[in-house]
């Protein structure tokens, strides 16, 4: 690798990617349920964002093509992340965001293109990077963050990843004596990992990260497998470690981004909990938890200066989130797995609540005060995270309970620009988002609905499977198309609410 790198792959490009935790509405809720005030959401609030380590900076153009109100800033060291990056931006006329090339590691010249800001998201950057960049984060953060503002920190977690340490050590050192660009080095870095697996190889077969690893290391898209295991600078992060860093840029720990882990009852057990009851330290309590769970990846959400709420304000707080369906309300899901087994959600409790989201957004004041419902009404906590948590509900912009609300000019180019550039037939199951500037807020997909949704916005909500399958296969025989025109059918009628609601009211 030359020196720019670093030691960071810079030879292939990261994939396009949306992550929901990195949006502000759902890292909002985050601090809400670590009793702290989130930054103003509400409707004409001015919000500027920034996301270091954008990569393509698909997730920033999203959320700046759902909220045209916002500033969005995104930062990436290779310079063709940012050329591709800022290309799509031009080309879906979306002026609220600016991409820079930017080293984080120099901190002076960083900052100095940079206004004060809200929120900062580093997905999947803190534990891939060398020192000295993590040093510039959080001098970065130090001199940009604003008093009040929310960083949110993903990283490789200790001490769940100890046992797969060699294993990345063995891939990384394989891979780099193989011919080829970093994806190809990776795959041939991943096939000894499995004929060492198969030999039994004492510190690979006795690791359950490892095992688990190795299961769907095959399925993994080359340029994942690149980012995550060829950096020189890997390196795993006790919360206690990265919280001490963090601290030098005054921000204190808040709460995990993945909600379900904020709840003790849903992660640890009786004992377990017991022991914490018996710390006050925090950095305690989160090593401690991170002994008891399996828990590879951490997403904590960090505060600079946040202000607490009481019970009461928390509670009026969450109140006030709104939230949107994922699903059909007939699949909803009344169970879902969590670290102590199953948490079950009554449907005494939750149907009432699923099939008013079903018609449309609610916040959350409302969906408690329904007819009907046989439960505690005074829990907004639980009702927000078991519904996010479960990934059966996004929280949205207030603006979403209005369906004329929205202004679907950018988010229409950006999801038209998004099946030009990224839909491709042979990887019709992959990732992306849509846009939506009525939830102001990014819905998780797959290829094939990103192209399934654009399509019937073009021609005004008419389904039109078996051309569609004719454009998504052309070279197809007549048998192979039909059964994709079946598939295509099939999943319109089981479509996302989310997605359906925009239709029908011609956003």
């Amino acid at each position: 690798m030359n020196g720019w790198t670093d030691g960071y792959v810079a030879d292939i490009a990261y994939m396009a990617g949306y992550y929901p935790p990195q949006s502000p509405h759902h890292l909002a809720v985050a601090c809400l349920l670590g009793n702290m005030a989130p930054p103003d959401l509400s409707e004409g609030a001015a919000l500027t964002y920034l996301e270091l380590g954008c990569g393509q900076g698909f997730g920033a153009l999203v959320l700046a093509a759902s909220n045209p109100q916002w500033r969005i800033f995104a930062l990436d060291f290779n310079p063709s992340h940012i050329a591709g990056a800022q290309a799509m931006a031009r080309e879906a006329g979306l002026a609220n965001i600016r991409f820079l090339e930017a080293d984080l590691a120099d901190v002076a010249a960083t900052t100095a293109v940079l206004p004060e800001v809200d929120i900062v998201s580093l997905h999947g950057v803190w534990s891939w990077v060398s020192p000295a960049v993590r040093a510039g984060i959080v001098g970065l953060l130090r001199a940009r963050l604003r008093t009040g503002g929310i960083a949110q920190v993903s990283y490789n977690a200790l001490p769940a990843w100890q046992g797969a340490i060699g294993m990345q050590r063995l891939l990384r050192e394989a891979g780099q004596r193989s011919p080829g660009h970093s994806d190809r080095q990776a795959r041939a870095g991943a096939a000894l990992l499995g004929e060492a697996m198969a030999a039994g190889a004492l510190h690979i077969a006795t690791s359950p990260l490892a095992a688990a690893l190795l299961k769907k290391i095959d399925d993994m898209p080359p340029a994942y497998l690149a980012h995550e295991f060829m950096n020189a600078h890997w390196s795993p992060a006790f919360h206690a470690d990265v919280a001490a860093d963090l601290a030098a840029a005054k921000l204190d720990f808040v709460a995990s981004a993945n909600l379900l882990e904020n709840f003790r009852e849903l992660t640890l057990s009786e004992a377990q909990r017991a022991l914490l009851d018996r710390l006050d330290d925090p950095a305690m309590v989160e090593l401690l938890k991170d002994m008891c769970l399996e828990r590879a990846l951490r997403n904590d959400v960090f505060v600079r200066g946040g202000v607490r709420l009481d019970p009461v304000r928390r509670n009026a707080a969450l109140g006030e989130v709104v939230l949107a369906l994922r699903g059909q309300p007939a699949r909803f899901r009344y169970e879902t797995d969590v670290p102590v087994g199953e948490a079950a959600m009554a449907p005494e409790f939750y149907r009432p609540i699923v099939e008013a989201l079903g018609q449309r957004p609610h916040a959350v004041r409302d969906l408690l005060a329904l007819p009907g419902l046989r439960g505690r009404r005074d829990n907004p906590a639980e009702l927000v995270g078991m519904l996010i948590g479960s990934g059966q509900a996004i929280p949205v912009a207030a603006r979403a309970v209005s369906a004329n609300a929205g202004d679907a000019a950018a988010d229409r180019r950006f999801n038209a620009l998004t099946l030009r550039r990224l839909v491709r037939p042979d990887q019709l199951n992959v990732g992306l988002a849509l846009a939506d500037s009525r939830l102001g807020n990014g819905i998780s997909l797959r290829a094939l609905h990103v192209f399934m949704h654009v399509r019937l916005q073009e021609s005004g909500g008419r389904a039109m499977p078996a051309r569609w399958a004719e454009e998504l296969l052309p070279q197809a025989d007549g048998e192979e198309r039909a059964r994709l025109a079946a598939l295509l059918e099939r999943e319109i009628e089981e479509a996302d609410p989310l997605w359906r609601l925009r239709r029908d009211i011609g956003h």
